[in-house]
């Protein structure tokens, strides 16, 4: 068992964690995290210690099964935890760790990443290795658990964090906000938010959150949110999440945020151009969130996918078909360096763009060999059936295979596991 080689500093493949309890108490003014976690784990392998992701944060008393630990060790990236034992695989152990620290974003190839402080509160994004950050975590994107999580901040200031929002308690000046996610979560996709927020309806089924003063804004920027869900469950089936939360933040954002049952925005991304970048997010739900990857060179089924949503919503919504978005798509990819190959693009260029237009380019390359019904039925059964499953570029190229009417060899090579980039298939007739 080996760590992910996109990400060879990050998570031990020893142990899995089914489910992190956290009890965060934050202050805003002096960006001061205090938390208490609670990590219950399942060895995978034989072993005497166990690495636990921590960056930028101090822990304090370790526990294993209650007893305090004396021989752990903290480095600037991880929490070692020499245990008095071997465990055997299949052992089951509970850690308990405090920690406390002045929060903030590490550095890497990708950019800043993980906890991010505001002017007035904070934010978390972890794609892909962020969440030690804020917490003491196993930051893995194959290692998926269930959470709860108390939130305790300054009276005043709103938090979402990933999970369905449960009681709010107040005393001492202090509000305690408990959330709770029982659908597979990578510690990537765990999010937080703290501000001064406050929360509206979008349809019946997805949450707002924004700045009062921004709110009107907000709502028309994303009143398209609940027709989305309709578009994509027509397409992909039922939306697989317990919670549909909507942050837009006061701040401008480079890019939306991912998280699981959330996506957030900033007030920059409120323009009506900006709408695909809504449908990409909330098709994330399904692919990336829903459906996981195993291993960060299979991305492309995260974000092709969503790509492809943007085509789908832009159409179902009376703009560019699919069919022409992908032409011009497929002619601004033709002049760009021919040197990425879709199913392994390495970690410098796994959030290239080109790995999002040649995945959407893929799906749509698809579409045409395999005829609309066919291809229909695949999103639906690939959804479907790995509904909060792990996946890989294999799975997807047998179902396909399975369901397709010709066979696909060549186009899943040329398409996938060849660098210069194919001519879209003229579409197979009705």
């Amino acid at each position: 068992m080996v760590s992910d080689p996109y990400t060879p500093t990050s998570g031990d493949p020893r142990y899995a964690v089914a489910h992190y309890d956290l009890d965060l108490q934050y202050t805003p003014r002096t960006n001061r995290l205090d938390g208490h976690a609670r990590l219950s784990v399942r060895v995978l392998t034989d072993t005497d210690q166990l690495r636990v992701d921590l960056i930028g944060l101090t822990a304090g008393k370790v526990r294993v099964d209650g007893a305090l630990q004396r021989q752990a060790k903290q480095t600037a990236h991880a929490l070692t935890i020499r245990l008095d034992e071997t465990v055997v695989a299949g052992s089951e152990l509970q850690l308990d760790i405090d920690y406390s620290g002045r929060p903030a974003p590490r550095r890497s190839r990708w950019g800043q990443l993980g906890w991010e402080e505001l002017e007035h509160g904070a934010l978390v994004a972890s794609q892909p290795t962020g969440a030690p950050t804020w917490f003491p975590c196993n930051d893995r994107v194959d290692d998926r658990a269930t959470y709860d999580i108390a939130f305790t901040t300054d009276r005043g200031f709103f938090v979402a964090v990933t999970g369905v929002p449960g009681t709010v308690t107040g005393r001492s000046g202090k509000t305690t906000r408990r959330f709770a996610s029982s659908v597979p979560t990578a510690t990537y996709l765990l999010a937080a938010h703290i501000g001064e927020y406050a929360e509206y309806r979008l349809g019946e089924r997805a949450r707002l959150i924004a700045p009062p003063v921004r709110a009107r804004a907000a709502q028309r920027a994303f009143a398209p949110v609940p027709r989305m869900i309709e578009t994509f469950e027509e397409w992909f089936g039922p939306y697989p999440q317990e919670d549909l939360t909507i942050v837009v933040t006061e701040e401008e954002l480079e890019i939306p945020l991912e998280a699981q049952g959330m996506a957030t925005f900033g007030r920059n991304h409120e323009a009506p151009a900006e709408q695909r970048l809504i449908a990409h997010e909330l098709a994330h739900q399904w692919f990336g969130n829903s459906l996981g990857i195993a291993r960060w060179h299979d991305i492309w089924l995260n974000e092709g996918f969503a790509c492809y949503s943007e085509w789908i919503w832009s159409e179902a919504s009376g703009g560019p078909t699919i069919a022409a978005l992908a032409a011009q798509h497929h002619a601004r990819l033709a002049a760009l360096p021919q040197d990425l190959l879709l199913a392994d693009p390495g970690p410098d260029d796994m959030f290239d763009d080109r790995v999002y237009k040649r995945g959407a380019l893929t799906l749509e390359a698809l579409r045409r060999v395999m005829g609309e019904p066919a291809f229909r039925a695949l999103l639906l059964a690939w959804a479907g059936t790995h509904r909060h499953r792990l996946v890989a570029t294999a799975d997807f190229v047998a179902l396909a295979q399975s369901l397709s009417p010709v066979r696909l060899d060549a186009l899943v090579e040329a398409w996938l596991y060849a660098t210069a980039l194919p001519e879209l298939p003229v579409a197979a007739a009705s």
